[in-house]
């Protein structure tokens, strides 16, 4: 709800002061860069802080964080501000969120392993991005709609589900982690690299997912379809927001149900292939319900992606080092997404949004066949389990 209100708001706001839809455009990848970079700057701190200290406290004091965050959106949305303090809001906003998710996906990734026995945890991976997608999915849709009834709205409510979700973050209570040998810092942040390095299958897999989605990633450019190729309203972004989510959820509930546990190298690289013809779809689309289900279809296959490249990094990594090698995760994960949405701007700026998001589905295409040749280890995993076994490379 929060994201879809922030996209639109900082959309609209450029095009009402007389912005092209290159240059607006160009804004909304400004907001995913400044979500990047201290995400960007803090995420090994972030690591090695989940293998240090108590995860779940620091997965509590991340989600406080972001209650902060909403309460400051909603008080400037209920301001009716103009431009000129809108767009510095949401900008301060993603910075803020992006040193939070520095500290909080490390933390709550390295925290799920805990609980759940290991040959479990490949269907608990699905269920949670299950419950994920199933936010993606609803989210976004009621947020359109809120923010029809009044920018605030939207903020008010993301703001009332976070304090909840702090409430039952208190109330969890995981065993105890492993302790680390080595407790200085950047020792600590070292090794996590050298383990990420020395696997290949992980570091294909990190790497993967980095090189498509930040290719292929068009999420930010979303309002400019809605509002100018589409020439729809904010319930209709929320739509599209959502379609990504259903795809996703209805994979993850199939994979939960029926987990894939052979040749999980070749569906990993199908997913991505598939995704790169998804974004095609979506930037030629000029019909809301082609688009949505092109997003649906991406969402799908990127769900199918994440369940496989989460499941081999979870099983190949000890417990006390899985902070450090979540936050090196993410770091890639980010970067195709937040430096993503920044690039897909950049892009729309220089060639309009409809040729970057083909360009970018094309190029993910050809950089999923590229990661075949360079990482063949990858292509030929065939169950998760065998990554385990691979020593690290020092």
């Amino acid at each position: 709800m929060q994201v879809t209100a922030m996209g639109w708001q900082v959309y609209d706001a450029a095009r009402a002061h007389g912005q092209s839809i290159q240059e607006a455009a160009f804004v909304l990848g400004l907001v995913g860069l400044a979500q990047f970079l201290p995400l960007l700057a803090l995420s090994l701190f972030g690591g090695q802080a989940a293998d240090r200290y108590n995860r779940r406290a620091i997965l509590t004091a991340c989600i406080a964080g972001k209650c902060v965050i909403a309460a400051g959106l909603a008080y400037v949305a209920s301001m009716d501000a103009n431009a000129e303090l809108v767009v510095p809001a949401v900008f301060a906003a993603a910075v803020g969120a992006g040193a939070l998710n520095a500290f909080l996906p490390p933390a709550a990734t390295a925290l799920m392993p805990m609980l759940l026995p290991r040959e479990e945890l490949p269907e608990g991976v699905a269920w949670n991005s299950l419950a994920f997608n199933s936010g993606l999915i609803i989210g976004p849709a009621i947020g359109g709609l809120l923010y029809g009834a009044g920018a605030p709205i939207p903020y008010v409510t993301a703001l009332s589900l976070l304090v909840i979700a702090t409430a039952l973050m208190l109330a969890l209570k995981p065993p105890p982690q492993d302790p680390v040998k080595d407790a200085r810092t950047l020792t600590m942040i070292a090794e996590g690299l050298r383990f990420v390095w020395g696997n290949k299958i992980v570091l294909g897999a990190i790497s993967l997912d980095l090189i498509v989605v930040l290719l292929a990633g068009a999420v930010a450019l979303l309002p400019v379809f809605a509002r100018d190729i589409l020439h729809a309203g904010p319930s209709e972004l929320g739509i599209l927001r959502s379609a990504m989510g259903v795809g996703a959820a209805l994979v993850a509930l199939a994979l939960a149900i029926n987990p894939i546990r052979q040749r999980v190298g070749y569906w990993m690289f199908g997913a991505t292939i598939a995704f790169g013809l998804a974004t095609i779809v979506f930037g030629l689309s000029q019909n809301l319900w082609l688009t949505a289900f092109a997003l649906a279809v991406a969402g799908g296959v990127d769900m199918i992606s994440v369940y496989i490249r989460q499941s081999l990094i979870q099983l190949a990594t000890p417990d006390a080092m899985r902070g450090r090698v979540a936050a090196v995760s993410f770091i890639f994960i980010s970067a195709s997404n937040e430096l993503g949405d920044f690039e897909a701007g950049l892009m729309a700026r220089i060639f309009g949004p409809v040729t970057a998001v083909v360009i970018g589905g094309v190029t993910a295409i050809a950089a999923s066949f590229g990661w075949m040749r360079l990482f063949p280890e990858l292509v030929k995993a065939d169950g998760f389990e065998p990554a385990r076994s691979e020593p690290p490379r020092q």
